[in-house]
């Protein structure tokens, strides 16, 4: 049986797509204002942001899932802080939907192409979020050696704190 954990393979879903989802508010917004607005054009927004809140949820699931066994090698508080980050960037995302679910409740121009500035808004602060995300992810992996609770012997293999190395050479 594959001893890999889910997550790493979960959460690179929602940040992608966070990232494709200002582009696509940006255009719905540029079609509201031209009075081309159709609910068509709107539809694979919303989709993509349901994915997004979706998937968010499941990595923060699969995330507590393999927490404990992570804890073995990195440090709780590392952790907490790519947990309290990755809670953030869902919630976010689940704000960006609200928004995004608005827009075609309004009948004319000035109200939906509110809605779709607050959703292009809420989107570009789903980026930044989801760039603090797996920054704090990459750290966990790659300086504190995450990775290593899951090799045979993880205890053995555990990284006290930061890799060696990781003070800042560039050679």
């Amino acid at each position: 049986m594959n001893n890999l954990p889910l997550h790493p393979a979960i959460v690179h879903l929602p940040l992608g797509i966070a990232f494709v989802m200002p582009v696509l508010l940006a255009l719905v917004l540029l079609w509201i204002w031209r009075d081309r607005f159709t609910v068509r054009a709107w539809i694979p927004a919303v989709v993509l942001q349901a994915i997004l809140v979706g998937s968010a949820f499941v990595a923060l699931e699969t995330g507590e899932d393999q927490e404990e066994r992570v804890e073995k090698v990195v440090p709780e508080s590392a952790i907490e802080v790519h947990e309290e980050r990755a809670e953030v960037f869902a919630w976010l995302g689940g704000a960006t939907l609200v928004a995004v679910a608005l827009i075609p409740v309004f009948g004319n121009r000035k109200p939906r192409g509110l809605a779709a500035t607050l959703a292009l808004a809420l989107s570009l602060g789903a980026v930044g979020q989801g760039l603090l995300v797996g920054h704090s992810g990459g750290r966990l992996v790659y300086e504190y050696g995450a990775a290593n609770a899951y090799l045979p012997d993880a205890k053995a293999a555990a990284a006290p704190g930061p890799a060696a190395g990781s003070h800042g050479d560039d050679d």
